[in-house]
């Protein structure tokens, strides 16, 4: 228990006499494992945010976005999730190549709960679970290194008013992302994308609608 925290931890720790309290919930609530009733709520989400690391030390924060389902169980103690096609940039899986270190946070925003689950991912880019998730690009696997609830105290109460229309889904074609049209990308679109340019002047007016 003494080597959970470090020095930084411990400095706060001290300051505000939360040293005893922080000692007993590590003993208490943070587990190395993903129980039943955590697996539940993590594969209930259809949103999570994504912590990562690059070859520099320096983090990297994303909002991952899908189906109810998005974040699968694998076991006790590993969980996968897909990338989906996005801006090209592959910041959050890119970084997963060169430091696996992770941190991911699930919300409820209508029960009001949490839970983080860090630990360290990989990827493979013929992962068998990749018929998962349609039109993933590729699948994370985390092993996971710790998983805890947060307190839900400072959680805003939230509904779903719809889903993103862009949630790749089996047997439904998917839209286009509006800004692969703009023509300031047209000309340096991925293969697979390269019908989409040249119609920049429509899109460009409904973006800015919106």
């Amino acid at each position: 228990m003494s080597e959970y925290f470090h020095e930084g931890n411990r400095q706060l720790q001290d300051k505000f006499d939360t040293r005893r309290l922080a000692d007993r919930l590590q003993a208490g609530i943070i587990q190395p494992l993903i129980s039943p009733s955590d697996a539940a709520f993590i594969e209930a989400q259809n949103m999570f945010f994504l912590a990562t690391v690059d070859d520099k030390g320096q983090a990297n924060c994303s909002y991952k976005g899908g189906d109810v389902g998005l974040v699968k169980v694998v076991d006790e103690t590993t969980l996968a999730f897909p990338i989906y096609d996005g801006n090209g940039m592959f910041m959050s899986a890119g970084n997963v190549l060169v430091n696996g270190q992770v941190g991911l946070l699930f919300i409820d925003f209508n029960r009001q709960a949490r839970i983080r689950v860090n630990g360290v991912a990989t990827i493979t880019l013929d992962d068998a679970l990749l018929a998962n998730w349609p039109e993933a690009k590729l699948v994370v696997r985390v092993k996971v290194r710790e998983t805890f609830p947060n307190c839900p105290r400072y959680i805003h109460k939230m509904d779903i008013l719809e889903t993103s229309d862009f949630v790749p889904k089996v047997a439904c074609e998917t839209p286009a992302a509006p800004w692969k049209s703009l023509e300031i990308v047209a000309d340096v679109l991925p293969t697979y994308d390269e019908h989409l340019a040249g119609h920049d002047q429509d899109v460009l007016a409904a973006i800015n609608r919106n």
